[in-house]
């Protein structure tokens, strides 16, 4: 059996309890998105999963025709970053945040920084991603020195001109800034963010990669590894858990080749238990951060317009579970950055159970918790179980 696990990155489904401690009280990603669209925006896929009910918003969808499991889930750990959702939803929860620098990083680290990738840097200030390289590329094509920047997350971005420094380079530069960034100092992740283009006319690429720290404990994919399973990561999953666990990774070119990745995997139909874990990041690097409330409703219609050729190629065994890592609600004009949400929990399968609540979960790990159950793996540390709440039966064939 399969198990697709897609995360559309930062879709969260409205603040947590303890939003304002983040300055993100009120934030609703996915529910602002519809209430900035009107009543023509619907998404009649994802509603049939049980969208609507967990946004507690009308819709003409009787119940009898909700055929997915849903709820939402808490995040436990103390951020609201990438690496803290990934991880904790395969079972690995922060006791204390990513360190942050609001003021940029401190004068030795990047000293240090310079002194191994033999150049000096610009910018070490907080910013937003498509303004920096605005305000400091052409500097940087002329001296050929690396922009450094953070933002309220845990993060260390290193933005060069792919054309003129390399593409190459600059993730030999970003693994330098990685093996730095240790103890103290070891920031959730550290981003290459490579761009083209000339002066006034400066693009990014999809050339991300995320440089991760590698998790210090037991995540779901090392016991689907361990087993004899597969675990696919596709998108930057590889990057956020730095491989460990993986056994085959697939990068992509934004949601619609993600979408058509993930696809392709289902319909290989292998014979292993295996984990299709896709990370859509769209939603959050061009939309939630760029407060493009448009491109992400679009971005939403696309993937539920994705969904019905998705769930007709599940074989019969198989679950698909759509969440998110976190909120980065497109409307929230306090700040640009993550914003600290609920994500939602949908859950299909072709032999569960049909229009179940699953109510409000403690801690994204309730997913791990679950597929070790369902898989008959040895339990993990976090989460709780909502295996008997989806499955008619404690048996299912693996």
């Amino acid at each position: 059996m399969s198990i697709v696990l897609i995360v559309l990155d930062s879709a969260g489904i409205g603040e947590l309890p303890d939003a304002s401690m983040y300055n993100d009280k009120g934030a609703n990603t996915i529910g602002h998105v519809f209430d900035s669209l009107g009543e023509s925006y619907f998404l009649p896929n994802m509603a049939k999963l049980g969208l609507y009910k967990i946004l507690n918003t009308k819709n003409n969808l009787p119940d009898t025709n909700v055929v997915g499991c849903y709820g939402k889930m808490m995040t436990k750990s103390p951020a609201k970053d990438t690496t803290a959702g990934h991880w904790e939803m395969a079972g690995v929860i922060l006791k204390k945040p990513f360190p942050v620098y609001p003021d940029g990083f401190p004068r030795g680290i990047i000293e240090q920084f310079e002194g191994q990738i033999g150049v000096k840097v610009i910018g070490n200030c907080v910013a937003s991603g498509t303004e920096i390289i605005k305000q400091l590329g052409a500097e940087h094509q002329k001296t050929g020195y690396p922009i450094v920047y953070t933002s309220a997350d845990s993060v260390f971005q290193i933005a060069t001109h792919e054309e003129t420094f390399g593409l190459n380079r600059l993730y030999e530069t970003c693994i330098t800034a990685r093996n730095i960034l240790q103890g103290n100092n070891a920031v959730g992740r550290v981003i290459a963010r490579p761009f083209i283009g000339v002066e006034g006319n400066y693009t990014r690429t999809p050339n991300r990669r995320d440089y991760s720290l590698t998790p210090f404990e037991t995540t779901i994919l090392d016991e689907i590894k361990s087993a004899g399973g597969e675990v696919v990561a596709i998108g930057k999953i590889e990057d956020i858990f730095n491989a460990k666990g993986i056994t085959k990774a697939i990068h992509t070119e934004g949601n619609l080749n993600g979408m058509d990745v993930t696809l392709s995997e289902i319909q290989r139909h292998c014979d292993k238990q295996t984990l299709i874990f896709t990370n859509l990041v769209d939603f959050d690097m061009f939309w939630g951060h760029r407060r493009d409330v448009k491109a992400y409703a679009k971005g939403l219609k696309d993937f539920d317009n994705f969904l019905p050729s998705l769930v007709e190629n599940l074989n019969d065994n198989d679950i698909l579970i759509i969440t998110a890592d976190h909120g980065c609600d497109p409307t929230y004009m306090l700040h640009t950055d993550h914003t600290r949400e609920y994500t939602p929990l949908l859950i299909y399968g072709k032999k569960l159970k049909k229009n179940i609540n699953l109510g409000i979960r403690d801690t994204m790990s309730d997913i791990a918790r679950t597929f070790a159950d369902i898989l008959d793996l040895p339990a993990m540390k976090n989460g709780k179980s909502f295996k008997d709440l989806i499955l008619y039966s404690t048996k299912m064939a693996v």
